[in-house]
């Protein structure tokens, strides 16, 4: 009976936040398409070159968000009322001065950012002009993930998916009418996306109306130390999005070099799939967070490992299915966002789909492990992988198999690294389980 409950909240929760993920994944997505069939390879080219920076704010929001609801949940198993409050409060101050910073930025650095990222004279406004609306909406999008994770902790993980989901849905919608009937551009595309969390805040304030919420603001001391708690615990969140920004500017840059403003485009497609896949095995790993961190504040290893069993099995079945229908379908995927029929688009993108996505269930699986460590409130292992996997194998790795292997080294770059880091991931875990 015990085991058949469990199972039951696995699949309540992980379904639900997987749903949500892709949903929210979809942000990007829709861009790159709605971009590539109304700005062509060039819009592709700016949209990938401004991305990271989206990686940078999502990531700042999820670590603080990630980092209290871990914390919140392990309280709330305990019924330590007043904890949880604290936790909750000094979450929402530790978001402000990040979400300050982005806004600055996209008021007064845009222009200089926007050459630091690489764009030329042919991409220059189109990549401008995404970067700073997008920082603008900031403050937005950290707050959303900061309610997301505390609503999905505080036993909601249905509406927490409903928000996603309609914050994608009328992204999606906005895109089509902002770049086609109302003939915006990429202006149009990005003020979609920026629209997008605005309305999932909305939805996630019902929580709040309905009175359904065991946690609100209070006024109690804001103490450095918690804040650097819940940092501490969000941090391979904010690695792994802070990662994925990087890599794509080191990738760019590389890409550039190698075969200019259509390899990026190929990449482009590439890393923004990337992101709807990943999203899928971090919606796996941040659906289980609330049951882990819960089942550990009652001292239940059973359940714990239980539910981190379930997850790898999961990721590996979907890992199975997605390289299948990649393999498989690469010609068509490429040919969605091709408009122009570049045949030279064409051919860089399919080799790269089939290569790069080899990492699959590597990836899932260094992504679901570190989630596990930091739900059971033992981090460095977490920091470990996710610097490993973020900055310090990836980034060599890219520019050492591209030296000796071209564009086919580039995409050999990722699975590559996935692949050591799991290695380790691996004995990691099994130190830490016999101790």
């Amino acid at each position: 009976m015990k085991q058949h409950t469990i199972l039951n909240d696995f699949i309540k929760y992980a379904s639900l936040n997987v749903l949500g993920m892709i949903g929210l994944s979809c942000y990007i997505l829709a861009d790159t398409f709605f971009i590539s069939k109304g700005l062509g390879a060039d819009g592709l080219t700016a949209l990938n070159l401004a991305i990271p920076v989206y990686s940078f704010i999502h990531g700042s929001g999820l670590m603080i968000g990630m980092g209290g609801g871990t914390r919140y949940s392990i309280l709330k198993s305990q019924n330590r009322q007043k904890d949880m409050n604290q936790v909750f409060t000094n979450a929402a101050v530790a978001f402000l001065l990040p979400a300050l910073f982005f806004f600055c930025a996209g008021l007064f650095f845009s222009a200089p950012l926007t050459h630091l990222l690489g764009a030329n004279e042919t991409v220059f406004e189109m990549t401008q002009t995404y970067l700073r609306v997008i920082l603008f909406f900031a403050p937005a999008f950290m707050l959303n993930n900061l309610l997301l994770c505390f609503v999905r902790n505080d036993g909601a993980p249905q509406l927490s998916m409903l928000a996603m989901l309609m914050g994608s849905f009328s992204n999606i919608l906005l895109d089509y009418i902002f770049i086609f009937p109302c003939k915006m551009g990429i202006f149009g595309a990005v003020l979609a996306t920026g629209f997008a969390p605005l309305i999932s805040i909305l939805i996630l304030s019902t929580f709040f109306f309905q009175k359904k919420n065991h946690f609100h603001l209070e006024k109690c001391r804001i103490s450095p130390g918690l804040i650097r708690h819940i940092c501490s615990d969000g941090l391979p969140s904010l690695i792994t999005e802070l990662s994925s920004g990087i890599v794509i500017i080191i990738f760019n840059m590389i890409i550039l070099n190698l075969q200019g403003n259509t390899g990026v485009a190929a990449y482009g497609i590439i890393a923004n799939i990337s992101l709807v896949v990943i999203s899928v095995y971090t919606g796996i790993a941040q659906g289980i967070q609330p049951i882990l961190s819960s089942s550990y504040g009652k001292g239940d290893r059973t359940a714990v490992h239980s539910i981190l069993r379930y997850a790898l099995i999961t990721m590996l079945a979907i890992s199975v299915l997605v390289y299948l229908g990649i393999f498989f379908g690469a010609g068509q995927i490429t040919a969605i966002f091709n408009s122009e029929k570049n045949v030279l688009l064409q051919q860089t993108a399919v080799k790269g789909l089939v290569i790069y996505f080899t990492a699959c269930v590597f990836a899932g699986f260094n992504i679901i492990l570190s989630v596990y460590f930091t739900s059971t409130e033992f981090a460095r292992p977490a920091h470990v992988i996710s610097l490993l996997r973020g900055f310090f194998v990836i980034i060599p790795m890219a520019f050492l198999l591209s030296y000796l292997f071209g564009m086919t080294g580039v995409w050999l770059a990722f699975p590559v690294t996935e692949l050591l880091v799991s290695i380790l991931g691996g004995i990691l875990f099994f130190r830490h389980n016999r101790s």
